[in-house]
């Protein structure tokens, strides 16, 4: 199997477990969402277009602060489920449609084009180039990657969980979450990709605290999970619930980086 036949497959997972996926995933902070604003310089009211919303977990707020949005939603169940939880904004659109498939038409062009843990399951020959043909001058490409990290004194259990991993599924990907400052951004695939001015870069950290059976929900929305043979799966998972339910309070608290990286069309 090709590289985009592997990056096509894998992008199709969520589908299998929308509701589960509406449900497991962190919001993301109101704070990141006003950087987004902020650094776009978007006019009240502005046009938005957002690639592969899943079910609306960045949807919604936006929506909610007044923008014309349309969502491009390659999931027909996630597509439908944001729908229904962007009914009650009349500007806010979803379309049941691969990224690179979609014809947007006549339509006028977006002030912004964001992508919230989406952009990297795009076609790389599209990734700067589509987006760039759909903004009006000056009109930004939002793109925001989120991952779990550690900080210095932070939960133990992201080195600990590795025995499992171990045990079920070895592997040399298998390992503990990295530092938030080994983490990086796309600012220079944005240069590189010569559409658009040096980009801005913003990053947001938080945690979120989870029962055993909250943490197993999370990782069943992962791609990389999905994918494992469902017999190993249900045994990692089982390895895992019993490793949370056994610490002092049967609870484990994970970290998320966000990193916005923003830049302008020419």
């Amino acid at each position: 199997m090709s590289v985009r036949e592997e990056r096509h497959r894998l992008r199709t997972s969520f589908e299998e477990v929308p509701e589960l996926y509406d449900r497991a995933r962190p919001r993301y902070p109101a704070a990141l969402l006003d950087d987004l604003v902020a650094l776009a310089e978007l006019p009240e009211g502005g046009r938005m277009l957002e690639i592969g919303c899943g079910t609306g977990q960045a949807s919604v707020p936006l929506a909610a602060r007044g923008y014309e949005l349309v969502c491009v939603e390659l999931g027909e169940r996630l597509a439908a489920l944001a729908a229904a939880k962007l009914a009650p904004y009349p500007r806010a659109t979803v379309v049941n449609a691969s990224f690179e498939a979609w014809d947007p038409g006549d339509a006028p062009p977006f002030d912004a084009v964001v992508a919230f843990t989406s952009f990297h399951w795009l076609d790389p020959e599209i990734r700067f180039a589509k987006p760039a043909a759909l903004l009006r001058q000056g009109g930004a490409l939002a793109v925001v990657a989120t991952q779990n990290v550690v900080d210095e004194g932070g939960d133990p259990f992201w080195a600990e969980v590795q025995e499992d991993y171990d045990a079920v599924v070895p592997s040399d990907d298998n390992r503990p979450p990295p530092r938030p400052d080994e983490v990086g951004d796309l600012a220079e695939e944005f240069r590189t990709s010569e559409r658009f001015r040096p980009a801005a870069v913003r990053r947001h950290l938080w945690d979120v605290e989870y029962t055993a059976e909250e943490y197993v929900a999370v990782l069943d929305t992962y791609s990389g999970h999905r994918s494992i043979d469902p017999q190993r799966r249900r045994r990692l998972y089982k390895r895992i619930r019993r490793r949370i339910e056994a610490r002092p309070g049967g609870t484990v608290t994970k970290t998320y980086l966000a990193t916005l990286t923003l830049a302008r069309r020419p």
